[in-house]
């Protein structure tokens, strides 16, 4: 019975550890790659009608807190709070002023509304907002 008890225990704290470890591996794995937005909440207008040139793209800088990227058309960088699952970004700094429509405007409106990320099982990134998945990135390969 002591043997069975023993080993129930075993599992029960490998379990654990593996899971701590994969939610630790998720946080690692926002920092590894440059993302490209595939999905968008909300707009009634196509995708491929809002980003028509260029897909908004987003980099975390784990040292300085800060994302970085295109909005599809100009430069931004946005400082960021993370702890666990839970990300926020501050208002967005615009680094070029070209006029780009609707799709830049609704990217960054959305980005401000984000409460959480969480990574996929094929390895994508989700922005949330509680539940609801507002933005989805997928590994951009332009490094």
């Amino acid at each position: 019975m002591k043997r069975h008890t023993l080993f129930l225990i075993a599992l029960i704290s490998v379990f654990m550890v593996s899971c701590t470890m994969n939610r630790m591996g998720d946080q690692s794995k926002i920092y590894d790659n440059d993302w490209e937005l595939e999905y968008v909440t909300g707009p009634r207008i196509a995708f491929q009608g809002l980003f028509p040139e260029e897909k908004p793209v987003i980099t975390f800088n784990k040292s300085m807190n800060t994302a970085t990227g295109t909005t599809g058309c100009n430069g931004y960088n946005a400082a960021y709070k993370m702890n666990g699952k839970m990300i926020s970004f501050q208002d967005p700094a615009i680094t070029t002023m070209r006029y780009c429509g609707d799709g830049e405007i609704i990217f960054l409106k959305t980005m401000k509304e984000i409460t959480n990320y969480r990574m996929t099982t094929d390895g994508k990134l989700e922005l949330l907002m509680n539940d609801i998945v507002m933005m989805r990135f997928k590994k951009s390969f332009s490094r």
